[in-house]
């Protein structure tokens, strides 16, 4: 148990300074009662009476203000918390890339496969919630228990240009920040130059080297599952949204799914949303592209975004607390979905006990008075 307020301990000195006050009262009764020459007459004359009885009362009083001191110094318990009671947001990547055919049929359907396979096999008291990103990220479904509306959800996706990882992770925070009173929004995140867009010849980001804020916090119970094939191409750098979670308490599970040679993308109508790039006819059902292109929405030159950008979701991993997985097929990806939630079986959450302490004191000192008044009353 430790106290959001230590220093108001201090006040349970009142306790050792009442029972002090009550016995110096006893012997003061004792000091002028007055003498009888036949105290047997005087037992015969008096009503039975128990022992304890008269202090009673003043032992639930000088208990309820103990209590009291306590509630004061605002103690806090920490208890362990199911992942059931959790909300998992899974952050999918829908860019263009998702398209790439290494992972049988391609990327996109045999994530959505795996995801839907996860959604299923959850309690049923799991919350999940579904953020989707290309060159922007959008919260689809706030974190539920209805199964079916995720499900829809997952089979309706339909890709878009580009790879905003640090947006999807931002939104996946505010998402968690709607349902735990504990997470603060984001809100307003200024975007770096260019749009957040990398140079062609930008490095790969380096490992932190310290640890994350909310290392020294103990972190909430709610996790993102983030899903990606490629590497951010726009908006707010990975490793900046990242920090945003830590100093939050939120872990981030990276997935960094495909493998290090991607093949031509083939991409079914429905994935591409139908003609709302311009890019099919009347009854077309797909496309091919070729992957050195840029089809994915990345910037050209040295670094290939259509690969999984490793070192920095294994930042992203270290920074918040979590742990990067690399699936090179839908079987190891549907393994890892299963999997992440037993790392966070139970997360260990402080749980303020002021209201407990303070209703059982109050309930002390209500009985301390009410059997003082009747049994001093004759009752």
């Amino acid at each position: 148990m430790s106290f959001a307020w230590p220093l108001a301990l201090a006040s349970l000195a009142l306790v050792p300074l009442l029972v002090a006050a009550y016995l110096w009262s006893l012997r003061r009764k004792r000091r002028y009662a007055v003498p009888h020459p036949d105290l047997a007459l005087v037992r015969a004359a008096m009503p039975p009476r128990s022992r304890w009885r008269p202090h009673l009362p003043v032992a639930l009083l000088i208990a309820g203000v103990g209590l009291l001191s306590l509630a004061v110094a605002r103690p806090q318990a920490f208890v362990d918390v199911p992942i059931q009671r959790s909300a998992v947001i899974l952050a999918l990547d829908i860019s263009r890339s998702m398209c790439a055919t290494d992972v049988p049929p391609n990327r996109l359907s045999a994530a959505q496969a795996a995801l839907r396979s996860f959604v299923e096999t959850q309690n049923v008291d799991a919350r999940l919630g579904l953020v989707v990103f290309s060159g922007s990220a959008a919260l689809i479904v706030p974190p539920t228990t209805d199964r079916e509306r995720l499900t829809e959800s997952i089979d309706g996706l339909t890709t878009g240009r580009g790879t905003a990882i640090g947006s999807a992770i931002l939104t996946s925070v505010d998402a968690i920040a709607a349902i735990n009173a504990k997470v603060e929004p984001v809100g307003e995140v200024p975007l770096p130059p260019n749009g957040g867009r990398p140079q062609p010849d930008q490095a790969p980001a380096p490992m932190p080297t310290t640890p994350p804020p909310g290392e020294t916090g103990g972190y909430v119970s709610d996790i993102i599952v983030l899903l990606t094939d490629g590497a951010n191409t726009r908006g707010v750098a990975p490793l900046d949204a990242a920090s945003i979670a830590a100093e939050r308490r939120i872990r981030v599970y990276p997935i960094g799914f495909g493998t290090t040679a991607p093949s031509r993308m083939t991409c079914t109508a429905e994935q591409l949303g139908g003609d709302a790039f311009g890019e099919f006819g009347p009854g077309a059902t797909g496309r091919q592209f070729d992957p050195g292109a840029g089809a994915g929405g990345g910037a050209g030159g040295g670094r290939n975004f259509l690969r999984v950008d490793e070192p920095t979701l294994r930042a992203v991993a270290a920074t918040t607390g979590g742990a990067y997985h690399a699936a090179g097929d839908a079987a190891q990806l549907t393994e890892i979905l299963q999997d992440i939630p037993r790392e966070v079986v139970t997360q260990r959450e402080p749980v303020e006990l002021t209201a407990l302490l303070a209703l059982a004191a109050a309930l002390l000192l209500v009985v301390a008075v009410g059997l003082s008044i009747r049994w001093n009353s004759g009752g």
